[in-house]
């Protein structure tokens, strides 16, 4: 095999790995039900620390962990605002994602529907 065609392969197969990486990342840092519905309460528009746990109901340190996840993962953006900590949405496909999840399980439940009523 020619070395240089092999080395261009492996970068190839290199960055393409790099890539699959980033996804899980970005998968795993809304891979929570809080950070889900983080994300879905953010993606109405920008927010602040405190109206975010008010709306999912969890206390302001440990919701700030899981957005750090999220801005960390470029899911979401933040900005200082006085005291306050802002977050909007960076990555709006992301919202996309989850409602295509939610159609998914829509798809799901309608087949066990099905199975059910068969089952009388």
């Amino acid at each position: 095999m020619n070395k240089c065609s092999h080395s261009y392969t492996e970068t190839i197969f290199d960055m393409e790995m790099l890539l699959y990486k980033k996804q899980a990342a970005m998968a795993k840092a809304i891979g929570h039900p809080i950070r889900i519905a983080a994300l879905e309460f953010v993606a109405g528009g920008e927010q602040c620390v405190c109206d975010i746990a008010e709306a999912v109901g969890t206390e302001r340190s440990n919701l700030s962990k899981h957005l750090s996840v999220m801005v960390n993962a470029g899911v979401l953006a933040s900005r200082k605002d006085g005291l306050k900590v802002m977050y909007r949405v960076k990555t709006p496909c992301v919202v996309r994602f989850l409602d295509c999840l939610k159609d998914c399980l829509k798809e799901q439940a309608a087949e066990q529907r099905k199975i059910l009523d068969a089952m009388g």
